[in-house]
């Protein structure tokens, strides 16, 4: 199965300047237990954002740099390549950034989101959840708190039938 797993804003913000533009505990938590121990697909700008490869999960980065490489991750230079070389029958998770989004949204099988509730400044984006094509199977919502500044609410995304 494809996932598509994002943070997004209120209107698709997901980042700027290769950057989160918020920090939200519980959803690192709850990337970090849905993610590990699967293959992650990312663009390469996403993989340089961490300050180190994610502990327990197969890293696929896409670059189009020939001769980029990276110790213990998988380089490929296409989102097709980047699917070929993941188990079949396993779930992959597919992790941004916004063209890797944008190439892999019309064949994932499922979409993970995290929606905050707030309006951000920013120059990467989701691309839109057509609702003709999806529907929620599950949502839960998060208040803010002391360790959250916005609310948020974590959305699982199914195709229709």
């Amino acid at each position: 199965m494809i996932i598509l797993i994002a943070a997004i804003s209120k209107n698709n913000e997901i980042g700027k300047n290769n950057q989160l533009l918020w920090h939200l505990p519980d959803d690192f938590k709850r990337f970090k237990t849905l993610t590990t121990g699967h293959y992650i697909i990312m663009g390469r700008k996403t993989f340089e954002s961490f300050p180190k490869p994610l502990p327990n999960r197969t890293h696929i980065i896409i670059s189009r740099q020939k001769n980029y490489e990276v110790e213990n991750c998988i380089v490929v230079s296409s989102l097709e390549e980047a699917i070929k070389v993941c188990p079949k029958n396993e779930d992959i998770y597919i992790i941004g950034g916004g063209e890797i989004y944008k190439q892999s949204i019309d064949f994932a099988d499922k979409l993970e989101i995290t929606v905050v509730d707030h309006n951000f400044e920013a120059d990467t984006f989701f691309p839109e959840i057509d609702e003709n094509k999806w529907k929620i199977d599950f949502e839960e919502f998060h208040p803010k708190d002391e360790r959250h500044l916005y609310d948020f609410t974590f959305l699982t995304y199914i195709l229709r039938k």
